[in-house]
């Protein structure tokens, strides 16, 4: 399967690199290659990612990667990142879109 992600979730993404790099370069981008790298297995495993508990739909998943909940939908040819958020932050229905 194809991934693609959203613009909404690279934002997200970008905005957590930010926010570390304040402090320490190289976790920032150690961060964003993890979390990019364990997007990847979504690939092989999509339904590795558990049904988020708010929702109970079995098409739109998370993953858990450190502090961040990386958020996807499950289509027919494709896995589409929708959101990441830390983990203590709620997300918004309309990230799901």
């Amino acid at each position: 399967m194809k991934i693609t992600w959203s613009p909404l979730a690279l934002e997200r993404v970008n905005d957590i690199v930010d926010y570390i790099a304040q402090e320490n370069l190289e976790a920032a981008e150690r961060l964003a290659i993890e979390l990019f790298g364990a997007v990847e297995r979504l690939e092989k495993f999509p339904e590795s990612g558990r049904v988020i508990p708010e929702l109970s739909r079995s098409t739109i998943r998370e993953i858990i990667y450190k502090k961040y909940r990386i958020l996807y939908r499950i289509e027919a040819k494709q896995i589409a990142i929708l959101t990441v958020r830390h983990v203590r932050q709620q997300f918004q229905s309309d990230e799901l879109i």
